[in-house]
């Protein structure tokens, strides 16, 4: 008979697994992480005092329906397209090689109309571009 009590056998945990899995995760979690981006520029964008300054120089309105309907001097135009809108700057300005544009366009319409008229105003030649707005109250 034998009464040795047998030593029980140490339970050994292996852990290289588990550190394999943490570091995998980590791993993953960065590079699906998406980052601020972070701007070289620091822009401050001004307030509108509300004060109307008369000038002598040539101005073309354009009007910017929310559906994206482009109005130029009051008069509709057909369509949309670039094209258009380049004819008719050059029809409203006349003369004129340099007049002012004002852009109202609104709250509601797209940033890709508000581009498409600024686009076709500098494919034309006119560089001076004026943002219409409302006074906040």
């Amino acid at each position: 008979m034998n009464f040795r009590h047998k030593n029980p056998e140490e339970l050994d945990v292996n852990i290289t697994p588990l550190v394999d899995v943490v570091f995998l995760l980590l791993i993953f979690f960065m590079v699906s992480t998406t980052f601020d981006r972070q701007s070289e520029l620091n822009i401050e964008l001004p307030e509108a005092s509300g004060e109307i300054t008369e000038s002598e120089e040539k101005e073309i309105e354009i009007f910017i329906k929310k559906d994206g309907q482009y109005i130029v001097n009051d008069q509709v135009l057909i369509n949309s397209k670039i094209f258009t809108l380049k004819r008719n700057l050059r029809e409203a300005a006349g003369g004129d090689n340099d007049p002012r544009i004002i852009i109202s366009a609104d709250k509601k319409s797209t940033h890709q109309s508000v581009m498409r008229a600024m686009d076709a105003a500098r494919q034309v030649g006119f560089i001076h571009i004026t943002f219409s707005a409302v006074e906040s109250e």
